[in-house]
C-alpha cells in the first residue's frame, strides 16, 4: 500500500469531484463532500463498467448516469440495484495543500 497524490485542495474550489488515473489499474473519482471531507472510490460501476465521475452525488450517494446504481461514497457499497457489488473505496488524507488516496 502506498499513498499516491491524488489532486490539490485547490483544484475543487469550483467543483466537487474529480477523475484521478492514481496507476495504471486504479482509477478514481475523487469528491469533496458538503462538510469539506474527501472520498476516492472506483471510478467504473459494478454493473456495467460505466464512468460514475458524472453521477449526481446527493450527500453520501453516488448515482450511476446510466442505470441509476447506487453506491455510499464512505464505503463503495452498493445500496440498489442494478448493482448487486460494491465498488473500491480508498482511504483519502490531506496534507498541506496535497490530497493523498492510498492503494
Amino acid at each position: 500500500m502506498a499513498w499516491i497524490q491524488a489532486a490539490e485542495v485547490s483544484e475543487f474550489s469550483g467543483t466537487d469531484r474529480k477523475f484521478c488515473e492514481l496507476s495504471d489499474d486504479v482509477q478514481v473519482a475523487l469528491f469533496k463532500h458538503e462538510d469539506g471531507s474527501y472520498y476516492a472510490v472506483e471510478v467504473w460501476c459494478s454493473h456495467q463498467k460505466v464512468s460514475l465521475i458524472n453521477g449526481d452525488l446527493e450527500d453520501y450517494e453516488l448515482m450511476c448516469p446510466l442505470h441509476g446504481a447506487c453506491f455510499d461514497i464512505r464505503s463503495g457499497k452498493n445500496l440498489c440495484l442494478p448493482a448487486v457489488k460494491p465498488i473500491e473505496s480508498y482511504p483519502v488524507k490531506v496534507e498541506d495543500d496535497k490530497i493523498l488516496v492510498e492503494i
